[in-house]
């Protein structure tokens, strides 16, 4: 049986990768009562990268940092920055469930670059994106809790992904998916090794460990995201990627004791269905 033919494989690989990358949030949400944003950031990124030398260098030598784009890398590592820098700069004063539900706008944030580039969107695809923004207002709420500039940081962080994966489909063709990973972890290793000294403070030896902890389950759940496409295809995989919006909010339960209110699991479901729906239409063009 080839890679293709093992869709179930690619599904549980996509649900793991879900679970430890809600896991990783939820606990750099927790580490950001007690320090400073860029010393989680800076410490998952090191982490990341020195893992990343000691498992890919032995095997692939050179070809880890070999690039034919080192522009295209260059901007995907910074926007991989900036996601991490709103995102979790969010989780300090955001719910991790309704956060999450916020950067999942991404694939509908795609969708409006895309016909901003030149490719066509369909109507249906349109009125996702319209549902899917109506899904954010009914989690936010005008008057609400989450009413505030604050929800501006997991917005700016859905941004910063779309740029992101519109990045990765342009490397896709040329690039080994370890070269962009290692590259997009070292350049989040030297940016933030450079800002990290403006707010320093030094971790115990347990959240040290904890941080590097965060490098290693970004690894694993990105390498496992890379690997669910070996065998199952993009658009069976799209829908559930959404698991990863349930998972934080039982991290969140877990980890704060917060459970969404009746509001912002309708705006979640909204923003789900219009992924889906989003998902639905991708595979239809790719089957024609």
């Amino acid at each position: 049986m080839n890679n293709s033919n093992k869709p179930l494989l690619g599904v549980l690989l996509i649900l793991g990768a879900c679970l430890l990358l809600a896991t990783h949030d939820g606990l750099s949400k927790q580490l950001t009562q007690f320090y400073p944003v860029l010393v989680i950031i800076w410490a998952r990124y090191l982490a990341q990268t020195v893992l990343m030398a000691g498992l890919f260098a032995p095997r692939m030598g050179r070809r880890v940092v070999r690039t034919k784009r080192p522009g295209l890398q260059l901007f995907r590592g910074l926007s991989q920055v900036g996601i991490s820098i709103l995102f979790i700069s969010g989780l300090r004063y955001i719910p991790l469930a309704e956060a999450t539900a916020v950067i999942f706008l991404t694939p509908l944030l795609v969708t409006i670059a895309s016909a901003m580039l030149g490719e066509t969107v369909s109507r249906s695809q349109w009125l996702a994106v319209g549902c899917g923004l109506l899904g954010v207002m009914i989690i936010v709420r005008p008057g609400g809790a989450l009413f505030t500039p604050a929800i501006l940081l997991p917005f700016g962080a859905a941004v910063c992904f779309t740029l992101y994966q519109l990045l990765t489909r342009r490397l896709a063709g040329t690039e080994h998916p370890v070269t962009s990973n290692f590259l997009s972890s070292l350049v989040g290793t030297l940016v933030t090794s450079a800002l990290v000294l403006l707010e320093w403070r030094t971790p115990t030896l347990a959240d040290a460990a904890l941080m590097a902890a965060l490098g290693a389950m970004a690894m694993t759940g990105h390498l496992l995201l890379t690997n669910a496409f070996r065998f199952a295809s993009a658009a069976m995989l799209a829908p559930f990627t959404y698991a990863q919006i349930i998972f934080a909010g039982v991290v969140g339960l877990i980890l704060f004791s917060h459970a969404p209110d009746a509001g912002a699991m309708l705006g979640m479901a909204i923003i789900i269905a219009s992924g889906f729906a989003v998902a639905c239409v991708q595979s239809r063009r790719v089957s024609d």
